[in-house]
């Protein structure tokens, strides 16, 4: 185990004791029986300040070296550790003079509390690191439509300058990930549509035209161009409800004056493509990141068919550095977010 860092802690001095206190006075049966009435979620508060005191005499097997090393009086803390034995109501060091050695309840204590120390060690030194400016971690969400090709380009750019941070990716429809980012799961997010709610800060970066996607053969298929309203009889295929690109596909289908009647519903555009070459339906769809055979892709002339993407994040919290930095990378890429 790695040296102790110095540390000053203030000790309440509330029970005084002589240098040799032992446990069989009344007074410290009555402090006993106080700390076994103790609620469970209060230990934590009551321990946790004399935890590394306790190992650091464990380690030693005494008092005077122990202090040294903690940079803390030899008499302050001798108190601790015997308002440690009084809390927990079971003695943990059988003592001459200032030598010490653990009780087989000590020996256990000892166990439990380096595990608690080097996980506290652990977690201490991951906050540090993914804090620091020219390393640290940034948990991104993004669409799956995003993922084959836009978020591959922006994170091998932004690496160009910063190596050394490291990223947690997160693919999912834009709902998902908003709870994500709610919940403290995510730093920041692409999504779509840019969600409009008070606890969330956007940026809008980019937009992307839907087609209309047909299998080959169709009516509309020799098309280059059509009106979204010449699909009104089509059955189509869709993403789930929850999902961004349906909530789209919805409110267009209304602008152009008809309700879509759904065939199927899935998660993957690529798998809606698949249905749509198997003659199963028509799509309104991003463009493919290569061309799939067995479908015909249609522009959308009438109601302006794209659906915009935009950056967000959780308002009031503040930024590390990596994440700062990866949320102004991707503000100044507004208006080229997407691939040309």
């Amino acid at each position: 185990m790695r040296p102790m860092h110095k540390v000053r802690i203030i000790v309440p001095m509330a029970h005084e004791h002589s240098s040799q206190p032992t446990l069989s006075r009344s007074s410290d049966r009555k402090e006993i029986s106080a700390a076994a009435d103790l609620e469970p979620e209060s230990w934590a508060t009551v321990l946790a300040p004399r935890l590394a005191q306790f190992a650091a005499v464990a380690r030693h097997e005494h008092v005077t070296r122990a202090a040294q090393q903690l940079g803390m009086p030899q008499s302050t803390l001798s108190r601790a550790m015997v308002r440690l034995e009084l809390d927990l109501g079971v003695a943990l060091f059988a003592r001459q003079g200032r030598t010490v050695s653990l009780t087989p309840a000590g020996r256990g204590f000892l166990a439990s509390v380096e595990r608690a120390l080097a996980e506290v060690e652990r977690s201490a030194e991951s906050v540090r690191a993914d804090a620091d400016p020219e390393g640290g971690r940034v948990a991104f969400g993004f669409l799956h439509t995003l993922g084959t090709e836009t978020v591959p380009g922006l994170l091998r750019t932004f690496r160009a300058d910063h190596p050394r941070v490291q990223f947690t990716l997160v693919q999912g429809y834009g709902e998902a990930m908003l709870e994500r980012l709610r919940a403290g799961e995510l730093d920041l997010c692409l999504t779509s549509p840019v969600p409009d709610a008070p606890d969330l800060v956007t940026r809008r970066l980019d937009e992307q035209r839907l087609r209309l996607v047909v299998p080959e053969g169709h009516r509309l298929a020799g098309r280059k161009r059509v009106r979204l309203a010449e699909a009104a009889n089509e059955l189509f295929v869709t993403l789930e409800p929850g999902y961004g690109l349906r909530r789209i596909t919805d409110a267009l289908c209304a602008e152009a004056g008809f309700t879509p009647r759904i065939a199927f519903e899935g998660e993957e555009a690529e798998t809606l493509r698949g249905l749509v070459a198997a003659g199963l339906g028509v799509a309104l769809l991003p463009p493919p990141t290569v061309p799939r055979p067995g479908v015909s892709e249609l522009t959308v002339t009438a109601q302006r068919a794209v659906r915009e993407i935009g950056v967000a994040w959780l308002g009031g919290h503040p930024d590390t550095p990596p994440v700062a930095a990866f949320k102004k990378f991707l503000i100044g890429r507004r208006g080229h977010l997407l691939p040309a």
